[in-house]
């Protein structure tokens, strides 16, 4: 493991949820990478779900909160382009190893991050009001 690796897991810190003996490949995964850069990410992927609504030119911060919840779910399930971002703040904290775990099985690790992304943004809805 190089020096970059390791200043990635130090930053992120150990895993978020149980790993049981049982648990499967992409759950493990999951647990043990998706979920810590997830946290470690969370204020980046905060400012920048905020500067894509700004540049949509929608009324988001008028809307109702049950829209503002479709709103986000929208933005990352249809927005390829502002999903692919996401996914490469993600992926950008990969170690070389979890890379090559990744690759193994992208599509279905891409649903499970983009999820657990949306529901993170969903959940901080208060954080998302307009910067001034």
């Amino acid at each position: 493991m190089n020096d970059r690796d390791k200043g990635l897991i130090a930053l992120r810190g150990n895993a978020i949820g149980e790993i049981l003996p049982n648990s499967g490949r992409e759950e493990i995964f999951q647990n043990q990478t998706i979920r810590p850069i997830l946290k470690l990410q969370n204020d980046i992927f905060v400012e920048s779900f905020l500067n894509y609504v700004n540049k949509s030119k929608s009324d988001f911060y008028g809307f109702s909160t049950e829209k503002k919840m479709q709103f986000i779910d929208n933005a990352v399930h249809k927005d390829i382009k502002f999903r692919n971002a996401l996914k490469g703040m993600v992926m950008a904290m990969f170690t070389v190893e979890e890379f090559r775990e990744y690759t193994l099985n992208s599509s279905n690790l891409n649903k499970r991050m983009m999820n657990m992304l949306i529901e993170r943004l969903k959940d901080q809805i208060q954080l998302l009001v307009r910067q001034e």
